[in-house]
C-alpha cells in the first residue's frame, strides 16, 4: 500500500522552527492537482531552490531526513475592494473570508490560477491520481504527495475559527491551529471509513462508483456515522449499497488515505442468505461477483482496496 515505504521512514513530528533549505521539496496543490513535472512520465516535485518566493512555506514532515514544505493555496491571496460595497457583480468564484464592514477591503481566496514562479517551465498543476496510471514515481514520493494533500486541505479549510470567525494562527508547539480570540484549537482531521470485502464462497463482490469516472473496480466502502461501531458500519453500508446481509465480520488492516482526509479500515465478511445484488444506483453503477483468480485488479499497489482484492484473488485472505 502507499504507506509501505520501508526502509524509508516518515517523521511526521511538527518542527515549525525548521527553515527551508534549497534541496527541500515543495508541495503545492490546486484542489486535486499537485505542482509537478512529469516529463518522460516520471514524477518530479519542485525544490525550494526552484522558487523565487519562499516566505509562506509551511513545514510538513520529513522522509529520511528530507524535508517537505507546503506552499499553501492562500499564498496567492490579494486585497481587493469590497464587492458588497456597491452594485458590482464582478466577485467571480472566489470566497469572501471573515466578517467585514461594507467599506473595508476584503481578502479573496481561490485556487491559484497560475503556477508559482519557478526556474523550470516544465512544472504545472496535474492530477497525478487521475486513473492512477502512466506516472512513474518512487513510492515514498507518492506517499508524501498524498499526506501533504491531507495537511494542505486542513490548513486551507481552517484559516478561520469555526466558533467566532477570527483568523487562526499556527501553534508553536504542536500541529494545531489556534484562535487568538476565543482560544479554540483545531487539530488535523481524520475521517474514519471502512473498506468491505464481501465474499460468497470463491467469489468476491466488486463494484464501480456511480459518481466517478474511474475505469477500475473497487470494494463496497463508506464513512462511519456518529454513534456507530465499525462492524455496524460494515453491515449498514453493505445493505445500503448492494442490499445484502453479511456475517462473520473480521478486521483486516488499516491505511491512511490522505488524498481525501480518510483513515481506512478494511474488513472481510461473508454473505448471509440470498446473494442477489440490489444496487443503490446513486452510489454505484456496477456490482458483480468475481471469481477467485479472475478478479479485475486495480492498476497499482497503492490502496487498501486493491490489496484486499489481490489477496482474495491469490487465496491468501485467511
Amino acid at each position: 500500500m502507499i504507506q509501505d515505504i520501508k526502509p524509508h521512514q516518515l517523521d511526521n513530528q511538527y518542527h515549525p522552527e525548521r527553515e527551508p533549505e534549497p534541496d527541500d521539496y515543495v508541495l503545492s496543490y490546486q484542489s486535486q492537482k499537485i505542482l509537478c513535472n512529469t516529463a518522460g512520465e516520471e514524477l518530479r516535485l519542485p525544490r525550494v531552490k526552484d522558487l523565487s518566493e519562499k516566505e509562506d512555506l509551511i513545514y510538513l514532515f520529513a522522509i529520511d531526513g528530507q524535508a517537505f514544505f507546503l506552499m499553501p493555496e492562500t499564498a496567492g491571496a490579494v486585497m481587493v475592494e469590497n464587492p458588497y460595497a456597491s452594485d458590482s457583480s464582478e466577485s467571480g468564484n472566489s470566497l469572501v473570508s471573515g466578517h467585514v464592514k461594507e467599506d473595508e477591503p476584503v481578502v479573496l481566496y481561490g485556487d491559484m490560477a497560475e503556477c508559482p514562479d519557478t526556474s523550470d517551465a516544465g512544472y504545472s498543476y496535474q492530477n497525478v491520481w487521475r486513473n492512477r496510471r502512466g506516472i512513474k514515481a518512487e513510492q515514498e514520493l507518492m506517499f508524501a504527495v498524498a499526506t501533504g494533500k491531507h495537511l494542505s486541505h486542513w490548513y486551507r479549510t481552517n484559516r478561520f475559527c469555526g466558533c467566532c470567525g477570527h483568523a487562526t494562527e499556527h501553534d508553536k508547539k504542536e500541529r494545531a491551529l489556534i484562535c487568538p480570540s476565543c482560544g479554540n484549537k483545531v487539530y488535523p482531521r481524520l475521517v474514519p471509513a471502512v473498506i468491505i470485502a464481501v465474499t460468497n464462497g470463491d467469489t468476491i463482490l466488486v463494484t464501480k462508483y456511480g459518481d466517478r469516472d474511474l475505469p477500475f473496480y473497487a470494494l463496497v466502502a463508506g464513512f462511519v456515522e456518529i454513534g456507530e461501531t465499525l462492524e455496524e458500519c460494515v453491515e449498514r453500508e453493505v445493505m445500503e449499497e448492494v442490499g445484502l446481509h453479511v456475517k462473520n465480520i473480521r478486521y483486516y488492516k488499516s491505511q491512511p488515505w490522505g488524498i481525501v482526509d480518510d483513515v481506512l479500515m478494511g474488513f472481510w465478511c461473508e454473505v448471509d442468505g440470498d446473494p442477489t445484488i440490489h444496487l443503490d444506483h446513486q452510489e454505484l453503477k456496477e456490482g458483480i461477483w468475481a471469481k477467485r483468480g479472475e478478479v479485475p485488479l486495480q492498476p497499482d499497489h497503492f490502496s487498501l482496496t486493491g490489496e484486499m482484492m489481490r489477496v482474495f484473488n491469490e487465496g491468501r485472505e485467511s
